[in-house]
């Protein structure tokens, strides 16, 4: 069987016995791990100059990195894949900026990946590429002369195509991810935005003559499309839950506490919606002073792109949020809010999870969060949790029986947060069984293996 090829922005580090945090990273290692193949992607150094690296193995998995110079950085990286294409694609349009230098930049770096990835490929290697730093990989691919099968998987949002024009560069992407032969979506409703703008405003049009059709004639080539809702091991997540040196930690962190914890766990980026559900947090206080001194909301929120103006400005706001959510309500000997800025490793969040009466997973906008599915699965089936999610997270098309919440609303956040503190157990039990039924057949495994099968079908 042909060799699978695994292309990433970022190739994330492998450590015998430490998980690798993130469902893109997850993902990737699921899909090597089972079979072996090549990891390709940027090593995460910024040098002189966008050199490759030597590779590496790890077991069946040979890592082969590139470093990127400064001004590859600044313009590819930090310019218009964070700056234009992260805001646009969760609909914060008003928090993107476009500047022509950064999309050659774009452009530039997805030239420079398919030059050093090219001699190592094999004839009949398939290739998956992950996410929307890449989406003009395949067609610099092609201008190589690489005719293997290639396709991408978006782990974001793909939005409506009103919003995706906002793009000045719109019509330029669209064309090179037609490049791939097969594209995959979180959600069909990633899917059909795609679609429409393909079919409204690139004259594609259905390959079997019917709307809405999973393969469409655009360009001059044919592409697939697919919806792939990503997972999680189950069994595995509550094994690490439940494990005794990780439920003695989790215990430990617990000990100050009150005797209900709300939690939250999200990289701190503003389409995570910290500041709404900080101020819905602050309204369920007000609303609800039955709770006041038995529950603490604890919410985990580890930087990212921490050079960005933009990410800056959020932690700096929602840190003045906590702030005036305790110093209104907090009691001497009660904290309602306790705002962690740092991360924790798995073994650490799994039986936190479990901990947790509730968990607030509120994004403005997700393509899935995992976060949502690792509660759900962390739960004691006996006495579980109650899990309160956004409408707007790829993951709500799935879990249904959580309690779901428009971000936007905070007196809907605040009433839901009540309704899962005072949840009668059948009932959460309930919920939490339909969840996992979902999570099983929706599982990491399954993902991979039906995105491998259909990119091999052709």
């Amino acid at each position: 069987m042909s060799r699978l090829v695994v292309v990433s922005n970022r190739v994330a580090p492998i450590q015998e016995g430490e998980a690798t945090a993130g469902g893109l990273a997850a993902g990737v290692l699921d899909a090597l791990k089972s079979k072996g193949g090549l990891w390709f992607g940027w090593s995460g150094e910024v040098t002189d100059a966008s050199v490759p690296k030597a590779e590496h193995t790890v077991g069946p998995i040979t890592l082969y990195t590139i470093n990127l110079s400064r001004e590859d950085y600044d313009q590819f990286y930090r310019g218009f894949a964070n700056g234009t294409l992260w805001p646009v694609l969760h609909y914060q349009i008003g928090l993107g900026h476009y500047e022509e230098a950064e999309f050659r930049g774009y452009r530039r770096v997805n030239d420079f990946f398919a030059r050093a990835l090219k001699p190592l490929l094999r004839p009949d290697d398939l290739i998956w590429v992950h996410d929307y730093h890449l989406l003009c990989l395949a067609e610099s691919l092609r201008a190589e002369g690489v005719a293997n099968r290639i396709g991408l998987f978006l782990h974001t949002p793909f939005p409506a195509p009103g919003v995706f024009m906002t793009i000045p560069s719109h019509a330029e992407l669209i064309r090179a991810m037609c490049a791939y032969d097969l594209l995959g979506f979180q959600t069909d409703i990633d899917r059909a935005a795609f679609q429409d703008y393909v079919l409204r405003h690139a004259k594609g049009e259905p390959a079997d003559g019917a709307p809405g059709a999973e393969t469409m004639r655009v360009h001059g080539r044919v592409v697939r499309t697919g919806v792939y809702p990503i997972g999680v091991h189950v069994d595995e997540v509550r094994a690490q839950a439940e494990t005794p040196v990780n439920r003695r930690q989790a215990t430990r962190l617990r000990a100050f506490m009150m005797d209900r914890l709300i939690l939250s766990v999200d990289r701190l980026d503003y389409s995570k919606g910290l500041r709404q559900r900080f101020a819905a947090f602050e309204r369920f206080l007000a609303e609800f002073p039955a709770h006041h001194g038995l529950v603490t909301f604890m919410q985990i929120a580890p930087p990212s792109r921490s050079d960005i103006e933009t990410y800056q400005r959020i932690r700096r706001e929602v840190e003045g949020e906590a702030g005036r959510v305790n110093g209104r309500f907090a009691e001497v000997d009660w904290v309602p809010l306790r705002y962690l800025n740092r991360g924790f490793a798995r073994n650490v969040l799994m039986p936190l999870y479990a901990e947790a009466q509730a968990c607030l997973v509120t994004p403005l906008r997700d393509g899935m969060n995992l976060v949502a599915k690792e509660y759900a699965a962390a739960q004691d089936p006996q006495d579980p949790g109650v899990l309160i999610l956004s409408e707007f997270a790829g993951a709500a098309q799935e879990l249904q029986s959580a309690l779901l919440v428009n971000p936007y609303d905070e007196a809907g956040m605040a009433r839901a947060m009540d309704q899962a503190l005072s949840m009668p157990v059948e009932e959460r039990q309930e919920r939490h069984q339909e969840m996992l039924k979902i999570m099983r057949t929706n599982s990491l495994e399954r993902w991979r293996d039906r995105f491998e099968a259909d990119l091999r079908a052709g």
